[in-house]
């Protein structure tokens, strides 16, 4: 059973989709969402093999989430949008399939069947990570998009992971792994990522720790296992 997820910002789109996958058989649709944010949240919580994604969508897009998905859990995406011209791009960013809507019952069972073959196999894609340049963060009944340049630290949390910058916090559902890949973020701890621009000292302590200290005054721990490799990416003497 494939499990899917579905993503477009128009509720007839999604239920219709729905209907025609059902319809069709061997699919688990685990849930629907109408925009990127809620869409990245429920892709970490629920784990689909496949997301039915939509490209044109309010704030972010539906290629703007494929590059804050971490490349090394990804779901296969198939985009599906009612505009023939994104399909180079989409296929660019490493998309498994590209539908035109309204989706033809025909063209969606092709893909289905080339999905099951390529989940039976466990075939690996050799991932290309574009870079992130703005971070969404999910407020109250807002979504605000954070530059990267200005993220002093990010750590884990309870509700996702926290962005510190010199105007306070705010929560992202992005994962450290992929902050770590895909913007200038280096981890220096298991929970902790750091801007090197950020780093106004590195205050060495008993035991091979370390602490980062940033321009806005954020205490960052730093582990024996990341004081080596932090230093040779500051270009720091040993």
């Amino acid at each position: 059973m494939i499990k899917a997820l579905i993503v477009d910002d128009e509720l007839h789109a999604r239920e219709a989709l729905e209907d025609e996958l059902l319809a069709l058989g061997g699919v688990e649709v685990v849930g629907q969402c109408n925009n990127a944010i809620d869409a990245l949240k429920t892709i970490n919580q629920s784990r689909p093999d496949v997301v039915f994604l939509d490209i044109q969508m309010p704030r972010v897009t539906g290629l703007e989430l494929l590059a804050m998905l971490d490349p090394d859990t990804m779901p296969k995406v198939v985009f599906v949008t009612a505009y023939d011209e994104y399909a180079v791009q989409a296929f660019e960013e490493n998309a498994f399939d590209y539908l035109l809507k309204p989706v033809e019952t025909e063209r969606l069972k092709k893909s289905l069947e080339k999905l099951t073959r390529e989940l039976s196999q466990k075939h690996d894609y050799q991932v290309i990570t574009p870079t992130l340049d703005l971070l969404p963060c999910a407020g109250h009944n807002r979504i605000t998009l954070i530059p990267h340049q200005e993220v002093e630290v990010a750590r884990t949390a309870l509700s996702g992971v926290a962005l510190l910058t010199a105007k306070g916090e705010s929560t992202t559902h992005l994962s450290l792994k992929v902050l770590e890949d895909k913007t200038p973020l280096i981890r220096c701890h298991r929970q902790y990522l750091v801007h090197p621009a950020a780093i106004r000292e590195i205050q060495l302590l008993d035991n091979g720790l370390a602490e980062v200290v940033t321009t806005s005054a954020y205490v960052v721990p730093v582990s024996r296992r990341y004081l080596k490799p932090l230093k040779d990416k500051l270009g720091l003497c040993h």
